[in-house]
């Protein structure tokens, strides 16, 4: 398994205010595609500024309250997917795993608590 990009993302049911932040930060915004996660429609924000950092700001309605967590894209989901779960990860979602045309992820939990949103884009 290669990890192609690991930055933060925030998850938050406000999410146009906190882009708005990022931009007065000095970040742009890249591309905002809206996924249907099978429970809600998700629209994640990627930004970057111009050192190159990136952050992913997504709007999710049912969270209580913002959340940082870590985004990790890799080249084989199954594989960190199988990785992550023998390191003692939970799966946020359950059975269910988003997967679309061009995108397959999860929320894995750490048994400390961080989380990761696994994801594999598909070409």
């Amino acid at each position: 398994m290669k990890i192609t990009t690991f930055n933060p993302m925030i998850l938050s049911k406000d999410a146009e205010n906190t882009i708005k932040l990022f931009e007065e930060l000095g970040f742009e915004k890249r591309h905002a595609p809206t996924v249907d996660t099978g429970k809600s429609m998700v629209t994640s924000t990627r930004m970057t500024d111009a050192n190159g950092f990136h952050i992913d700001i997504a709007d999710v309605k049912s969270v209580p309250q913002d959340m940082t967590i870590i985004r990790m894209n890799v080249d084989n989901f199954d594989e960190a997917f199988e990785m992550l779960t023998a390191k003692g990860f939970k799966h946020s979602g359950g059975e269910h795993i988003v997967e679309t045309a061009t995108n397959k992820s999860a929320m894995m939990v750490s048994p400390s608590g961080f989380a990761f949103d696994l994801c594999q884009h598909i070409k």
